[in-house]
């Protein structure tokens, strides 16, 4: 038998009444078991009465819970505490990889084949000589990789900073200059993980429409007069759809986002791997653009690196808040990367891998192009499809022994598709794996040929 829980005892408990305060002390409740699981809450208008804020307050205050799967309910059944576990984790992400013992082949974790990756040897010799080894002075960015990036970087920028790869930097940003309830604008589809990161701080995630060259920008224009405070992209090779973004379609998002004082979180996650250059926003808007590049795709992923750049108030408070923890990211691997950087070796190594990635896509295209599914050839590790049913395509490709990525997991639209991993594809499964993407689309081979 549930029971409603005593509005003025819950009132009196909740001495903060934002967002963050009424969605912590009731997880601590929760925690605690002073209320139990299957408790009805207070509606969100008694609550809010009783508190003195407004119903959007409560409401942002359940939806933070909600999405850590704490409490559940909507409308006029009101909401009930569903479990206790409060940890926040990455929904989306962790169900990434669980298809079972019968795949063959994996084609959903767009990652870098390890054979293509440069050597890492010489570079770990040159890391170990970097300047200022095992002192505990926080510096923002070591020198050498500070000089190593500075003249490729695609905008003159006011401050660096060195993080654990991209994610690290894209999860700082957000813990330190989001809010919970902000309206943050992001490509739809996006990366798994920024989904889940947003959901974490209890942001307000509005889906921003993209074409072949990017953000749309009279869809932007309409999110921004929607009272967004961020607008998140990545501005090339995007890691669902494998579009970039044109210079002419970045001149025209800079004339929408003129005038206005929206942030901009630019996350070059495929970095050097990318066959386009970078038009970023920060060009127009050095004093409210933040650019992250990722080198773990390119140069290794155990290498952990990314930098920031973005306006020296803000990289202060990043590092800041990054005290609580590390405090810097290693100056072995700083070192090592900027070794990597300038080496002729490694760069000619990358050049190779780009070449062997774009003919692996090449070859997947063709064979579906031959079958009379035609789609554009695009950039990255993966590619874009779209289908009828996502649960469909993925039944009738796990049937077959081959699994990829749901477009549920990165989308907030209703855009049916599915992300297929080409960059450790064989040359010999091709053929078969086209043959069972067309079925997964809900197309007849035998019919279309």
């Amino acid at each position: 038998m549930t029971s409603t829980l005593d509005l003025n005892w819950f009132a009196e408990r909740l001495t903060d009444a934002s967002v963050k305060g009424i969605s912590g002390v009731t997880a601590e409740l929760i925690r605690e078991g002073q209320i139990p699981i299957g408790t009805h809450l207070p509606s969100v208008r008694d609550l809010a009465e009783k508190l003195g804020v407004s119903p959007a307050t409560v409401s942002a205050a359940w939806g933070q819970l909600k999405r850590q799967k704490v409490i559940a309910g909507k409308g006029r059944g009101g909401v009930w505490v569903c479990g206790d576990n409060v940890t926040p984790r990455p929904v989306r992400f962790e169900k990434i990889g669980n298809y079972g013992d019968n795949i063959r082949a994996d084609l959903a974790m767009a990652s870098p084949d390890p054979a293509l990756l440069p050597d890492l040897k010489e570079a770990m010799l040159q890391g170990v000589q970097c300047p200022q080894l095992n002192s505990y002075q926080r510096d923002a960015i070591a020198q050498p990789l500070l000089e190593a990036i500075k003249p490729g970087w695609p905008y003159v920028a006011d401050a660096w900073l060195a993080t654990d790869g991209g994610f690290d930097a894209m999860n700082c940003i957000m813990q330190t200059l989001f809010l919970p309830g902000e309206k943050v604008i992001i490509e739809d589809p996006t990366a798994t993980r920024l989904l889940d990161m947003l959901d974490n701080i209890g942001a307000e995630i509005m889906p921003l429409a993209c074409d072949e060259d990017g953000p749309l920008p009279g869809a932007l224009a309409m999110l921004l007069n929607k009272g967004a405070t961020a607008f998140i992209y990545q501005p090339r090779t995007h890691s669902a759809t494998g579009h970039t973004v044109s210079e002419a379609r970045s001149e025209a998002l800079a004339r929408v986002l003129a005038g206005t004082r929206t942030l901009i979180v630019e996350d070059d996650g495929i970095g050097d791997l990318s066959a386009h250059p970078v038009w970023s926003l920060g060009r127009y808007f050095p004093d409210r653009t933040l650019h992250v590049r990722s080198y773990s795709k390119a140069y290794g992923p155990d290498l952990r690196m990314a930098v920031l750049s973005g306006p020296q108030a803000q990289i202060k408070r990043i590092q800041s808040w990054r005290n609580f923890g590390a405090g810097w990211t290693s100056r072995i691997l700083q070192q090592a990367v900027a070794w990597m950087l300038t080496d002729a070796t490694t760069q000619q190594q990358i050049q190779q891998a780009k070449a062997i990635y774009a003919r692996r896509r090449g070859q997947l295209l063709d064979a579906l192009a031959k079958r009379g599914l035609v789609l554009p050839a695009r950039d990255g590790l993966s590619i874009f499809i779209p289908v009828q049913s996502e649960q469909f395509a993925m039944i009738t490709l796990a049937a077959r022994g081959i699994a990829v990525l749901p477009g549920e997991r990165c989308r907030s639209g209703r855009v049916q598709f599915i992300r297929v991993s080409i960059s450790m594809i064989q040359s010999e499964s091709i053929e078969s794996i086209a043959d069972a993407l067309l079925l997964a689309c809900g197309l007849d081979k035998n019919a279309i040929r």
